[in-house]
């Protein structure tokens, strides 16, 4: 089993470039954990909203699960919605 690929989101928060890593890394890869900083933010509602955003700009073949301040981001080999 490969170990689970783990990004960290800081002050900068959900920029293009971010999101672009994020798009290469799922070119190898089904799973991945972002884990927002409290940099980024302080709220889980934000935390929520950011998920929501980043999910929205990969794809409707994405999906996410927000556990505390972490991001479980998963790709589907169909569209989920």
């Amino acid at each position: 089993m490969k170990p689970i690929k783990r990004l960290q989101m800081g002050k900068n928060g959900l920029t293009p470039a971010f999101i672009d890593q994020v798009k290469s890394i799922f070119e190898n890869e089904t799973l991945i954990k972002i884990t927002i900083l409290k940099s980024a933010c302080r709220d889980k509602k934000k935390a929520g909203e950011i998920g929501d955003e980043l999910v929205e700009s990969l794809g409707k073949k994405y999906d996410y699960k927000l556990v505390g301040y972490v991001l479980t981001v998963i790709k589907y080999r169909k569209e989920q919605r």
